[in-house]
């Protein structure tokens, strides 16, 4: 039996992960105190507390997984504003080591990273895990450091694994609308709404969208695939299927059967985007989903999601 954390939980990709693990039947563990990520005096000890937790939990279980799907950080982040994202890391990796309970049992971490962003100054046709890293913003360069720490951490000790899942764009109902990020559920709430929708980059732009859903099952299946023996894996998580923005709104324009009022212009963050982002695993490509999710039906679903929250009122 495997006990699984989730960190991030109510995120888009954590709770995704949470419907995945639940269909596999694993028991999820969840903190008795909420960890409040905006208040840093109070997050380390709520943070030691709820490892605590989590080792008495594991305590009658064979094994142990924890997935980080926290954070704040976005593209524009300044420097300043992702160093507790990396502090809470290492605190989490810290605490771990020393709870004995936890240490001398298999166990296992998942750490969501950004594809998107690690290869963004890449000049490479396709981009697979082989792919020199290529940031251009402090987002990226920290989330290679943080990277580096779960790296560290798994191959210092002799029952753990660990996987690096470098995820494309993931898209999905329910995206949070604090973040200066999310295109697709951008397009839809201003589609909802009637109202314009800017779009900072060219209409040739090429990205990779997957369903959040799929992007979840990829890290699950990958991380228990990665046995002790390989120690560390990084995998890139994509549907593999490049979509320019020009067939997004066209998508957009099928299902809500009317043209989105798109007004393209560039802004300060325009260069930091590559204009063609193209993703294909060479690392246990056998778990890569081939985008299940078609990009119809995945839109579908976000719209049908804002066109409730639309009518339930303001958020």
């Amino acid at each position: 039996m495997t006990v699984a954390w989730v960190l991030g939980s109510t995120g888009l990709l954590g709770s995704a992960l949470c419907r995945v693990l639940r269909s596999h039947d694993t028991p999820l563990f969840s903190p008795t105190q909420r960890l409040q990520w905006e208040h840093e005096a109070e997050l380390g000890t709520q943070l030691a507390t709820a490892v605590q937790e989590f080792s008495h939990r594991v305590r009658e279980e064979e094994s142990w997984e924890i997935y980080w799907a926290a954070g704040v950080g976005t593209f524009s982040s300044a420097p300043s504003d992702l160093v507790l994202e990396t502090q809470t890391l290492a605190l989490l990796l810290r605490s771990i080591e020393m709870r004995s309970e936890l240490a001398t049992r298999s166990g296992a971490v998942a750490f969501a990273s950004s594809a998107g962003a690690i290869y963004a100054g890449s000049r490479d046709e396709v981009i697979n895990e082989y792919t020199e890293p290529a940031p251009t913003t402090a987002y990226a360069h920290e989330k290679l450091k943080q990277e580096e720490l779960v790296k560290s951490f798994a191959l210092n000790k002799l029952q753990m694994r660990a996987l690096l899942a470098r995820i494309s764009t993931i898209y999905g109902p329910g995206q949070a609308t604090g973040k200066q990020q999310g295109l697709l559920a951008h397009i839809a709430r201003c589609t909802v709404r009637n109202e314009p929708i800017q779009i900072y980059v060219p209409y040739d732009t090429i990205r990779d969208y997957i369903a959040v859903d799929d992007a979840a099952a990829v890290m699950v299946e990958s991380l228990r695939s990665t046995n002790a023996q390989d120690g560390v894996r990084t995998k890139i998580v994509a549907s593999e299927r490049p979509t320019t923005i020009a067939e997004i709104v066209s998508v957009f324009k099928r299902v809500s059967r009317r043209a989105p009022k798109v007004v393209t212009s560039a802004n300060k963050l325009s260069s930091l985007y590559s204009r063609r982002v193209q993703f294909r695993s060479s690392v246990m490509p056998e778990s890569s989903p081939l985008s299940k999710t078609s990009l119809l039906i995945g839109i579908a679903q976000v719209m049908a999601a804002e066109r409730a929250a639309f009518a339930r009122g303001p958020y």
